[in-house]
């Protein structure tokens, strides 16, 4: 199983989780920028954030065979404190960079005006840099989010193909495969989604413009669900295609529209073809101490 993880926030994960991950066959991810659980009080952390997005953390993956991109965005929770407004100003000089193949997340959290403004403000600059879009609906009120969020992307002029609309479920699903957007879903332990309803929205909905992530964070998540949809797919009689165009023809399609994804294998991983075992980046490796 050759595995693309659309959604996953790796800088929350440890090297384990990597290692993990190579082993059931992922063999690229996207990591979107979002919250980081405290809030951030300066632009500052922000640049250094995305520094790290498009450079350790893609180290850090490679040491594992894994190709790392990024989307970059100011979150929609960070979104309504004034003092990260000037990240939108900083913004458009990361999303020219390499490896940052999306504008995301951006969307909603509670729906304020705040976020109204840098919601609008991110499609423009997704149009501008022709990158396509990474969307998070609320975790309350999803049905009227979700709503709301379609009605700014068609105010935008962005074609719906460049967009996809993550963190869906059963109520949700639906108006978006209508109004002709990606269709993403979270696949977690307890909350947002699970491997077998995941399989009955298959069912239902088929298995065009669907990405199934992980969307792995510092919260109780496992970013080897996008694996376990895999074997879920199969359990229920799907075949080998479908699996495959899910988890890996559909991200590659999606992301493949900013012209910036690199899926060969990266290079060295190690001693004897021993992930994580060689190499430095800023001087550092994954290594901690003598062996």
């Amino acid at each position: 199983m050759k595995i693309f993880d659309p959604h996953v926030h790796m800088t929350s994960r440890t090297t384990d989780d990597y290692e993990s991950m190579a082993a059931v066959g992922v063999a690229a991810l996207v990591e979107p920028a979002f919250w980081l659980g405290q809030p951030r009080t300066s632009v500052g952390s922000f640049v250094d954030y995305f520094d790290s997005l498009i450079g350790w953390e893609r180290f850090r993956a490679a040491q594992f065979g894994i190709r790392h991109h990024c989307a970059l965005a100011l979150n929609p929770k960070e979104a309504n404190d004034p003092r990260c407004a000037e990240v939108l100003d900083v913004l458009p000089r990361y999303l020219a960079k390499d490896g940052v193949v999306a504008v995301g997340e951006v969307g909603y959290d509670s729906m304020t005006p705040e976020e109204d403004d840098a919601f609008a403000r991110q499609l423009e600059l997704a149009v501008e840099h022709r990158l396509p879009v990474l969307v998070h609906t609320p975790h309350r009120d999803k049905a009227a989010g979700t709503r709301r969020t379609l009605d700014v992307v068609r105010e935008s002029g962005l074609p719906p193909e460049r967009v996809v609309v993550d963190h869906l479920n059963e109520m949700t699903v639906g108006m978006v495969a209508d109004a002709g957007c990606w269709m993403g879903f979270s696949i977690y332990p307890d909350t947002k989604m699970d491997e077998e309803r995941m399989v009955a929205i298959l069912r239902e909905h088929g298995t065009d413009r669907v990405l199934v992530n992980s969307a792995a964070d510092w919260g109780r998540s496992d970013p080897l669900k996008t694996h376990l949809t895999g074997l879920a797919m199969l359990a229920a009689g799907f075949g080998q295609p479908d699996v495959d165009r899910v988890l890996w023809h559909n991200p590659v399609a999606f992301y493949g529209q900013s012209g910036r994804l690199v899926l060969d294998e990266p290079g060295e991983t190690g001693v004897s073809g021993a992930p994580g075992a060689s190499g430095t980046f800023a001087g550092n490796s994954i290594l901690r101490g003598g062996s």
